[in-house]
């Protein structure tokens, strides 16, 4: 059996494998996930509540059916952080926000109630901007500690990179997933919009909010979305040929960070005639003005409970947010919607020609300073447009940090895009 330190270096599906045949223990898992977390996160921050007796429990009992009968489920024994606004009964769900301190719901959530039929063991819940909104938390890059980790699923983020948890579940309303992902150099998957069931996770934009996965790779990732829900078509693996990519640039492209734009020529390179250059269509030079209309909006309704008393206890940033969305006229809502439906109809020429999208994560690697969470403009108008979007860590700035690759494919073609992304992690790691 492996050493506890060396538990935490393999991939979720890897994990699986050997729990599902015996060779590990599902306390094994949970006692080098919670080795790490003592010794780690007293500098990163990820956690917003942990308790290892709690989790030792669940993993001993589910050792214990093992032995009976076998595994649970396709994630037995397998640990997994919750973002803190995921709703989990008798553990504290506070949506970072000192209002909701104290706040312990009396149910979960359904995504968690799939979770642990799957098997899977709750090991604790992770740290969550403001209403996963943009005011930072505490949490920090465990690649760079002076760095940020992104938002709004800044500790789900920190908490897979520094192997504290080989799956973790985040949510995204314009780039709360997909940013963090690649400045903590993870891979993040935000599936088509709707696949994976909210209830009981914390409301901000319903007509953007998306649950979705982080892990070490694409396996793992899509390994986590299947049992919650999206559709992965069992094997994400590479079927067949090779994948086409169509490379995008997004707007604001001009601006991003030089080493960005080195990186991916020699990726261009690197695949050669996998790679084909495609443009944006014209929709989408309305997205970011639609997202934002329609986030804020959207926010300010289902917040409202928060601005009852002028939004005490608040951050400057969230309530100056809530009282913008008040403010948004009508018609620009109604605009911002009909962008957003043009969407993903756009994209159809391009998808006929290849699988998947290819572009940035993120403008440049994680910024240095705790004061923000970066830039989500490479990865708003995916979420406006209801496309599933994958980041893989493939690249690295000259400073050692992360950077993003992002593969998009069409609305409801999830397996395709996690076979392309499979693929091109083989092509590129393997």
């Amino acid at each position: 059996m492996p050493e506890p330190a060396s538990l935490l270096d393999l991939g979720a599906a890897d994990l699986r494998d050997r729990l599902a045949d015996g060779a590990l223990s599902a306390r094994a898992v949970v006692t080098a996930c919670c080795e790490r977390i003592a010794s780690r996160d007293g500098a990163v921050g990820a956690w917003a509540w942990i308790d290892p007796e709690r989790a030792l429990a669940a993993a001993e009992r589910l050792d214990a059916r093992f032995a009976r009968s076998g595994p649970v489920g396709p994630l037995h024994g397998l640990p997994v952080g919750l973002k803190d606004i995921i709703d989990t009964a008798g553990i504290p769900t506070e949506n970072g926000c000192a209002r909701d301190r104290g706040r312990v719901p009396e149910r979960d959530a359904a995504l968690v109630t799939r979770l642990t039929a799957a098997g899977a063991i709750v090991l604790g819940k992770t740290v969550t901007t403001e209403l996963a909104f943009l005011e930072p938390a505490r949490t920090r890059n465990p690649r760079n500690l002076r760095h940020t980790p992104g938002g709004s699923s800044s500790g789900s983020a920190a908490a897979v990179a520094d192997g504290m948890v080989p799956l973790a579940v985040g949510t995204q309303t314009g780039g709360s997933l997909l940013r963090p992902a690649a400045y903590c150099g993870v891979t993040g998957f935000k599936p088509s919009f709707g696949a994976i069931p909210r209830a009981g996770v914390l409301t901000l934009a319903p007509g953007l909010d998306t649950a979705g996965t982080m892990a070490r790779d694409p396996a793992g990732a899509a390994l986590l979305a299947g049992v919650l829900g999206a559709p992965v078509g069992g094997d994400a693996g590479p079927r067949g040929r090779a994948p086409t990519f169509a490379f995008v640039t997004m707007p604001g492209w001009e601006a991003a960070d030089p080493a960005l734009h080195r990186a991916f020529a020699d990726l261009r390179k690197r695949l050669g005639a996998r790679v084909v250059a495609a443009e944006l269509p014209a929709a989408f030079a309305r997205a970011p003005e639609a997202a934002r209309d329609i986030a804020l909006t959207q926010m300010a309704r289902s917040c409202s409970r928060y601005m009852t008393d002028g939004g005490r206890g608040l951050s400057a940033r969230t309530r100056g947010a809530l009282e913008a969305g008040a403010r948004v006229p009508e018609a620009a809502c109604r605009a911002a919607v009909e962008v957003q439906a043009a969407l993903g109809p756009a994209l159809a020429p391009i998808f006929a020609r290849c699988d998947a999208i290819l572009c940035a994560a993120a403008p440049g690697p994680a910024p240095e300073g705790l004061h923000d969470t970066g830039d989500a403009a490479f990865t708003t108008p995916w979420t406006l447009a209801g496309t599933p979007a994958i980041t893989l860590p493939l690249l690295s700035a000259p400073n050692g940090l992360p950077m993003g690759v992002q593969l998009v494919g069409p609305v409801g073609g999830d397996a395709r895009l996690l076979r392309a992304a499979a693929w091109l992690w083989a092509a590129l790691r393997g």
